[in-house]
């Protein structure tokens, strides 16, 4: 029990990094240099995202359709809808730079390799975790921006539509380039999936380091306090069971088996850090991404414990003998 709830290793990594942006952030030239070197990380990392995934997983997915367009559905509108509906009910309970953090936040895709081991721990249906967490990111590509721009606008805030443009080049050109050279590097790919899934984790922690020592420049830890914290843990924590009750309630109402129902329940519920904190260093000035981050490095952090432990109780259950 206590092994599920301790921090991921990758998480103690990551604010490790944290406090070095924190204590020595990156200044004038070598933020500017920084932030060259995070834009072709990303680029890299979307270029591989899209070798990796086969034309068979697509294909795949697409017959899978009931399944797939339920984790869309909790995705991109059930979440979102919760999001914008904590903020209109409690606005003065954050500060307007962290709600927008917790709507980006709700407009993200699913994780990856979390929600596939948290739905193969719970004896789910791990083949369509597999489908549902790409089709999740791939729609999210091009999905994310204009959905949290509507909703950014919804609430008050403009947000600057010339940048997905930029999400464009850094997100959906590389993903494309990448699908169309599987058919060549696609088993290259595939032999080298650990050192591929190593440079995932390497663009976040530089996308962090860059978007926080913008952060810190520009005054973040004098506008963020305990109490803060305290009220966005309290935000996220409601909207994570809405999340996953939704995702279950949804399952049942389709009459789905209990398999697709695990894997929505996870697939659904989850929230990317690895799409997300690459696409908030490309979507906003790098200072207010720091702020935006925070909600995401929290709610991925609750997400990783709470699937862990539900996973767990349901893997047994479905092992012990009737």
């Amino acid at each position: 029990m206590f092994k599920r709830l301790v921090p991921d290793p990758f998480i103690l990594i990551l604010l490790a990094v944290v406090a070095f942006a924190s204590l020595v952030p990156a200044r004038g030239g070598a933020l500017a240099v920084m932030g060259v070197v995070s834009n072709i990380a990303i680029f890299s990392l979307f270029f591989f995202h899209g070798l990796r995934l086969s034309h068979q997983a697509v294909w795949d997915g697409v017959r899978h359709w009931r399944l797939q367009l339920a984790v869309l559905a909790i995705t991109f509108a059930v979440l979102p809808l919760f999001g914008l509906g904590l903020s209109a009910a409690f606005p003065s309970m954050l500060s307007p730079e962290l709600w927008m953090g917790v709507i980006f936040l709700c407009v993200l895709p699913s994780t990856v390799q979390a929600a596939i081991a948290s739905a193969s721990m719970a004896r789910g249906n791990v083949a369509a975790s597999v489908i549902a967490s790409a089709a999740s990111n791939l729609v999210a590509v091009v999905v994310t921006p204009f959905l949290f721009a509507a909703m950014a606008k919804f609430s008050g805030v403009a947000l600057d539509l010339s940048v997905i443009g930029r999400v464009m080049i850094l997100l959906l050109l590389p993903f494309a380039l990448g699908q169309g050279m599987h058919r060549f590097l696609g088993g290259w790919a595939d032999r080298n999936r650990i050192w591929l899934g190593r440079l995932d984790r390497l663009t976040i922690l530089i996308t962090i380091y860059v978007t926080f020592s913008a952060a810190v420049n520009d005054g973040l830890w004098a506008r963020l306090d305990g109490p803060d914290m305290l009220r966005l843990t309290a935000i996220i924590l409601v909207l994570m069971a809405l999340a996953f009750g939704s995702a279950w309630g949804l399952g049942r109402v389709l009459g789905f088996s209990r398999e697709d129902r695990v894997t929505l329940f996870f697939s659904g519920a989850h929230k990317s850090l690895a799409t997300g904190a690459p696409m908030a260093r490309i979507l906003f000035p790098a200072a207010q991404a720091g702020f935006i981050i925070i909600p995401l490095m929290l709610y991925h952090q609750l997400q990783l414990m709470i699937s862990a432990w539900i996973a767990s109780r349901w893997g047994q259950e479905e092992t012990r003998p009737t």
